[in-house]
């Protein structure tokens, strides 16, 4: 029996016209659900990664509990930089924390390259797993973008202002564009792979880039997110970009060749179309209004609706990851009020 797909969401992220808003949401899988705390209680993130079954069932309930149009990949950006020589371990309520920082050009020429049919063979067949037998949505896959990822491996671990990170930027730019370039190369070999295992639609998380300015962004980073997307373009999958504190860089996005420009809560909708973002926007509710009354939480999504609706190309999210503390039941009402608000009101 052929399953049907429910291809909404992938239509949306191309701009074209669907019968209701599609709706996923950052985070989905994890932390804010009771079977999957309990999992957790047997497993650390790592061994559900590495063990395809438990992490394709983990990936799959949120679509099964809430009815969202996507399902996102659970793993971490930090997945495939162990397979380049970075010794990193997620220690919990701290983070990544990684044992031997970047330091010098010395330490990037170092790094090696991934191979990820070797190296990551569990992320490929829970992809495979999931998108041959057990989704009827899309599964978005991921990778996270070279800023946040060498942000962390100068840092040695997260930061709040991020400055040995851009001390290094400023100080050894030869060492920081050899990193980008080792970053681009090992981002565009591990997401094709997602591609060719079967996911439908890649988001690139550069969650720290808010920390520059628009200027820094253009002439350090603007380069390498262009040939990463340049790159993925060839494979015809829509493409995501997603950053937190980053609204002054929406027309930066607009610019790369991709296909969805994610907003989080501070830009609304219209005025990242004032600001000239034509493309297809997601986003973008405050994650903390889900711990609101459901009056407030529906009057919200509602304005993020209508402002969506005035322009084709709209896929509702939040502005980023769903608290641990939101109640599933949340979820799924709201998701429930996209589809049907939507659906009555679409032009």
């Amino acid at each position: 029996m052929v399953r049907q797909i429910n291809e909404t969401f992938l239509k949306a992220a191309r701009g074209e016209q669907t019968d209701y808003t599609p709706v996923w949401y950052m985070r989905q899988a994890g932390r804010s659900q009771p079977e999957y705390r309990e999992i957790k209680e047997k497993y650390s993130l790592f061994e559900i990664t590495h063990q395809p079954e438990l992490c394709a069932y983990v990936t799959r309930l949120p679509v099964e509990q809430y009815d969202v149009d996507a399902a996102i990949l659970y793993k971490d950006i930090m997945s495939p930089l162990p397979a380049i020589g970075v010794d990193v371990e997620i220690k919990s309520g701290i983070g990544p924390v990684i044992s031997n920082p970047i330091k010098s050009l010395a330490d990037v020429e170092k790094l090696g390259e991934i191979h990820p049919e070797e190296d990551v063979p569990y992320v490929l067949d829970t992809i495979k797993l999931l998108t041959e037998e057990q989704l009827n949505v899309p599964l978005i896959g991921f990778a996270g973008a070279p800023f946040t990822l060498a942000s962390y491996m100068i840092e040695g671990g997260p930061s709040k202002n991020y400055n040995k990170t851009k001390s290094f930027m400023y100080s050894e730019p030869k060492a920081w564009f050899a990193l980008m370039d080792k970053l681009a190369e090992m981002t565009i070999t591990y997401v094709k792979s997602q591609i060719k295992a079967g996911a439908r639609a890649i988001q690139i998380f550069d969650s720290w880039v808010g920390a520059l300015n628009v200027q820094d962004y253009r002439y350090f980073i603007k380069p390498v997110m262009n040939r990463i997307f340049s790159a993925l373009r060839e494979e015809n999958v829509p493409l995501i970009m997603f950053g937190v504190g980053a609204s002054h860089l929406a027309l930066e996005w607009n610019d790369l060749p991709l296909d969805v420009v994610g907003l989080d809560w501070r830009l609304q909708i219209e005025e990242a179309r004032q600001m000239g973002v034509h493309k297809t926007v997601q986003g973008n509710l405050d994650p903390a209004i889900l711990l609101a009354p459901w009056e407030v939480i529906e009057e919200r999504a509602k304005a993020i609706l209508d402002q969506g609706l005035a322009h084709p190309g709209h896929i509702f999210n939040l502005g980023h990851g769903v608290f641990p503390s939101v109640n599933p039941e949340t979820l799924k009402r709201l998701t429930t009020f996209v589809h049907e608000y939507t659906a009555a009101n679409k032009r």
